[in-house]
């Protein structure tokens, strides 16, 4: 069975630049300044408030993977290293190439995807009038075409405390995707300072041990 393992990173847009209405929306129940930029920070979890700025895929069997990315100083580059495709282009153009390599596999595997990646990913789509070429949000407890290892390692929330992928790495003895120095929280400034590539490479350091979870998972934990 063709396995792809997947992962993406996000931005928030600006908060002036939204209109007043929505402002006022969210900043609705801030009641201290240090509260409103906590929201402020946060508009890129959402994907009415957000875009996204990477999606690394991985396939399971060969080990080749690409990333499509935003970098609008290097448009249209693209380089080729440890058997990844670093492909610059523009979120909607993310989303197409997203599109049509997932449809190439029968099964995807996410950490957490179910609760942020695969929605996010859906409506960003919908919000470009990109039409999706699969189901990414299938039944909740049904692996055959899914595999979110969140929901497989806590099974279904039955555990709830301490479930991060650094967690998990950690205590699997798997590199952790952030022992270099990056993590989500730091996205957005690589973002603002024009890192772009550090951002793709992280990401693909997420799908990578989101793959070593997974062949972990699949040899001793599941059923």
């Amino acid at each position: 069975m063709a396995v792809v393992i997947f992962d993406v990173e996000t931005v928030g847009v600006d908060f002036e630049g939204l209109d007043p209405l929505s402002k006022e929306a969210l900043l609705k129940n801030a009641e201290t300044e240090e509260e409103e930029q906590t929201i402020k920070d946060g508009l890129g979890l959402s994907p009415l408030t957000g875009e996204i700025v990477a999606i690394a895929m991985l396939d399971c069997g060969s080990d080749e993977g690409v990333v499509y990315y935003q970098d609008s100083d290097n448009a249209g580059e693209s380089l080729r290293e440890d058997n990844v495709d670093y492909i610059v282009c523009s979120e909607k153009e993310i989303l197409e190439n997203f599109w049509k390599r997932i449809k190439l596999y029968q099964q995807f595997v996410t950490y957490n995807g179910r609760g942020f990646d695969c929605p996010y990913i859906m409506i960003r789509s919908g919000i470009f009038k990109i039409k999706p070429t699969r189901d990414l949000m299938p039944y909740r407890y049904d692996t055959k075409s899914h595999i979110d290892l969140y929901d497989q390692l806590t099974f279904y929330g039955a555990m709830r405390r301490g479930f991060s992928l650094h967690m998990v790495t950690h205590a699997f003895g798997i590199k952790s995707p952030k022992e270099e120095g990056v993590s989500g929280g730091f996205v957005a400034d690589l973002f603002e300072q024009k890192r772009n590539f550090d951002i793709a490479c992280y990401c693909m350091r997420d799908v990578r041990a989101t793959k070593d979870v997974y062949l972990r998972w699949e040899k001793y934990i599941r059923p």
